[in-house]
């Protein structure tokens, strides 16, 4: 039995096909749930059922590119040691004219880009067009933070609000800021309810993408290991949906709170999720134009393990492990042996448990008050450092005097002396 290699999307493909062989799916809604035509989708239909899994997979994988141009590296130092600062147009000319390299200055851009040599140029605001809803309930799904005065009281709070973009469906939590724990909570009531969305609509905070190039946010962690695609709003006008929805919230569930006499978050959370949000979609919600939901069910995920935060840490030579200050050790159970200064992964969960894990395998956990002491090696090179030694050796009867009191020392350098 060999080994498969799958990409993201081909195994979304897969779950689609999946749906649609159990006929809970049509092909019409396969392709737009897939981002193709229905002619496409009917040729990889037919491969899938034909081959399987390899259907799915490209043909190409794992061989070199025809369209890779054999002289990158040689024209990128180039550019670095002659042409540095030159535009990606006036490089190519120069490299074509002085240096014989035929290169097109769109694909010297894109290289000069990925290497960091060059920084896209500012350009105008583009014209913005109105943007029509998604067909299906999830598949797209809005997320955003609302800063206000909720209680009146002039002391600000957090309602993270999530909203359907086809059906303007809405959930939502209250917290104190807009933090990943709010965002995990909020997810999960979602998931709990609905399903998988396809994807989440978010702006550039840090909470929900990393501020580092090749850097992951625990968001983006937790919706890589889920499938939902992270799409990035560059403007409050993109998600125009839910900071509309904002205002819906900040008229009537600030007076809703205030019949109430709520001043707490975790009261305005009960009302929130006892009866305001459901009568809110009662009074907002809109049909979609495909009754069917795009949502992927649940099935026996445990979100525990992955609405949480993750870290990396090396296990030391006792088997213990450092984490937020506390000091860990690694129970050692029959048929886990892992080899010291090994990487494991810490979660932190909601409930702030904490559990390691090592190749999918939960490790058994004892929080230890201080680090273990471990015995200290005795060196024998230099007669100060205290050691143990046998007396009734002929080394030690040899060198006695080395370990005789002060005065038996003198009085035996002053027998030397005379001896001598």
């Amino acid at each position: 039995m060999g080994v498969m290699l799958m990409s993201k999307k081909e195994r979304l493909r897969k779950a689609t096909f999946e749906m649609v062989k159990q006929k809970r799916l049509t092909l019409m809604h396969a392709a737009a749930q897939c981002e193709l035509s229905y002619r496409q989708t009917l040729r990889v239909y037919a491969n899938y059922l034909e081959k399987g899994d390899a259907g799915l997979t490209h043909q190409s994988r794992g061989q070199r590119s025809n369209r890779k141009h054999p002289h990158r590296e040689e024209i990128i130092s180039l550019y670095q040691s002659k042409y540095e600062g030159f535009g990606p147009t006036l490089a190519s000319e120069y490299l074509q004219e002085e240096e014989g390299y035929d290169i097109h200055h769109e694909t010297l851009r894109l290289w000069l880009l990925s290497e960091g040599l060059w920084k896209k140029q500012r350009k105008r605001s583009p014209y913005r067009q109105r943007r029509e809803p998604k067909a299906q309930f999830g598949e797209l799904v809005q997320i955003d933070g609302s800063i206000h005065d909720w209680f009146e009281s002039g002391t600000k709070s957090c309602l993270l609000n999530m909203v359907d973009d086809a059906t303007s469906k809405t959930c939502s939590m209250l917290d104190h800021g807009e933090t990943t724990r709010v965002v995990f909570l909020t997810i999960w009531k979602w998931m709990e309810r609905y399903g998988i969305p396809l994807a989440f609509y978010v702006d550039l905070k840090n909470v929900y993408v990393s501020a580092k190039d090749k850097g992951f946010s625990h968001v983006q962690i937790a919706c890589e290991k889920l499938g939902i695609r992270i799409i990035k709003a560059r403007s409050p006008q993109a998600k125009g949906r839910v900071e509309r929805n904002h205002g819906v919230y900040q008229d009537r569930f600030v007076k809703e709170l205030r019949l109430r006499q709520v001043k707490t978050i975790d009261a305005a959370n009960t009302i929130l999720e006892s009866s305001f949000i459901d009568k809110l979609n009662r009074k907002f919600e809109k049909p979609a134009r495909n009754p069917l939901s795009a949502h992927r069910p649940l099935g026996d995920i445990d979100l525990n393990q992955i609405l949480c935060w993750e870290y990396k840490r090396q296990l030391q030579h006792d088997w213990t492990f450092s984490f937020g200050g506390k000091i860990f050790q690694v129970q050692k159970t029959y048929g886990s042996c892992i080899k010291p200064k090994s990487i494991i992964y810490v979660r932190k969960h909601l409930d702030n448990s904490i559990t390691a894990w090592y190749e999918n395998n939960q490790l058994s956990l004892i929080r230890l008050t201080k680090r273990p002491l471990t015995e200290k090696k005795v060196s024998h090179l230099h007669p100060s450092v205290s050691r143990h030694i046998n007396k009734q050796s002929y080394w030690y009867q040899a060198n006695s005097f080395v370990y005789a009191p002060k005065e038996k020392n003198k009085k035996h350098n002053t027998l030397r002396k005379r001896t001598s």
